[in-house]
C-alpha cells in the first residue's frame, strides 16, 4: 500500500473524532513535507475504504460529520451496544432523549417551542444535552426577548454516525418497538433516587 495511504490511515485511526480532508492535507504537509491536494488525498481515502469494506474487518472507514472516521460496521452494532450498556454509567434520561429528538428534527428551535411540543419544562434536559455537547446554541430568534435557538452539534453527528441531518430516519421508518428504546440507549442518564429534580416530576 502507498506510504501516503498508510499515513492517512494512521491519522484517522489515532483520532477520536472525524478528521476533515483539510486537516488531513495540512497534517501531511507538515509531517511529511508532502504537498498533497485534496483530490489526491481522496484517492488514498478511497483505497482505504475499499480495503476495509471486506468481510474480514469488523469496522469501516466512514464519512461523517464533515470528516472521516473508522466506525464499527452495522452488523456488529448489537454487540457493541450491549458492551456500552454494561459499561456506561451516566446516560441520558428518556426526557433528554425526547428533547434531543425534537431538537434534531425541528432545529433551530427555541426552548419555549420544545416545551410547547413536549408539554413540560425542558430546562433540565437542555442543560444535560449542552453539558454532553450533543446540542449547541445556534443563535437567537427574532422576536420578543430574542430567545436562544438550539441545534445539534458535530458531536451529535459523530455519536450517531450521521454524514448529514438528511441521514436521520423519517417518522415513517420507525417501528413501534423503536419508541421504547429510550431507556436502553447508551447515552441515557439515570437520575438518582430521591434527587427531587424536575426530571423526576416529568
Amino acid at each position: 500500500m502507498d506510504p501516503i495511504t498508510t499515513h492517512i490511515e494512521s491519522l484517522i485511526f489515532a483520532s477520536d473524532q472525524p478528521v476533515s480532508l483539510k486537516e488531513i492535507c495540512a497534517c501531511l504537509r507538515e509531517a511529511l513535507e508532502a504537498h498533497i491536494q485534496e483530490e489526491e488525498a481522496l484517492s488514498h481515502i478511497d483505497t482505504l475504504r475499499e480495503r476495509y469494506a471486506g468481510d474480514h474487518f469488523a469496522f469501516e472507514l466512514a464519512e461523517i460529520a464533515g470528516g472521516f472516521q473508522f466506525l464499527t460496521k452495522p452488523a456488529f452494532h448489537p454487540t457493541v451496544g450491549v458492551y456500552l450498556k454494561q459499561t456506561t454509567r451516566k446516560r441520558l434520561s428518556r426526557s433528554a432523549l425526547e428533547t434531543l429528538a425534537i431538537i434534531a428534527y425541528r432545529q433551530p428551535i427555541s426552548k419555549s417551542e420544545m416545551e410547547r411540543i413536549r408539554g413540560v419544562s425542558c430546562d433540565y434536559a437542555v442543560q444535560k444535552l449542552l453539558e454532553k455537547e450533543l446540542v449547541e446554541i445556534k443563535g437567537r430568534e427574532e422576536g420578543p426577548g430574542r430567545p436562544l435557538l438550539y441545534g445539534t452539534s458535530p458531536k451529535f453527528m459523530d455519536y450517531f454516525g450521521l454524514k448529514s441531518l438528511e441521514d436521520l430516519p423519517t417518522p415513517k421508518e420507525f417501528k413501534e418497538a423503536d419508541f421504547a428504546i429510550g431507556e436502553k440507549a447508551p447515552i441515557e442518564e439515570e437520575v438518582a433516587e430521591g434527587r427531587g429534580t424536575a426530571e423526576e416530576e416529568e
